[in-house]
């Protein structure tokens, strides 16, 4: 009796979303910093925009786009306020834990994003 009430207060658990390792994962999330006519911005939307949410990067940091200038999204916080577009920052559990400041062109993109989320700890790579 004892291990059915068990089994059935982890089933509920995990049901619920209180244990495992969904609910330790912190939250990433790659907030790109963009203003209008910016040239390299729109290069990052038409090379890697459409692609982003397709991919490993893109389902461990979503993408969340602010403009330049306006406040960071709700519960994020910089190390100082972005002054170039676009600007990439990874973001764990809200703060800041590293940038991009620019866009490199497709190539180096990823390879720089990829050692951000490296140096996040909770990457190991697609």
């Amino acid at each position: 009796m004892l291990v059915h009430l068990r089994r059935s207060l982890v089933a509920l658990a995990f049901a619920a979303g209180l244990a495992g390792p969904a609910s330790a994962a912190p939250d990433l999330r790659l907030v790109m910093v963009e203003q209008p006519g910016c040239t390299y911005c729109q290069q990052w939307h038409s090379e890697i925009g459409p692609i982003y949410p397709k991919t490993p990067e893109g389902a461990a940091a979503p993408l969340e786009v602010m403009r330049l200038n306006a406040p960071p999204p709700d519960g994020i916080t910089f190390e100082s306020p972005p002054v170039f577009t676009p600007t990439f920052v990874l973001v764990r559990d809200g703060a800041e834990i590293a940038r991009i400041e620019g866009y490199p062109g497709e190539d180096f993109f990823w390879g720089l994003l990829g050692q951000m989320l490296t140096q996040s700890g909770n990457w190991t790579g697609p």
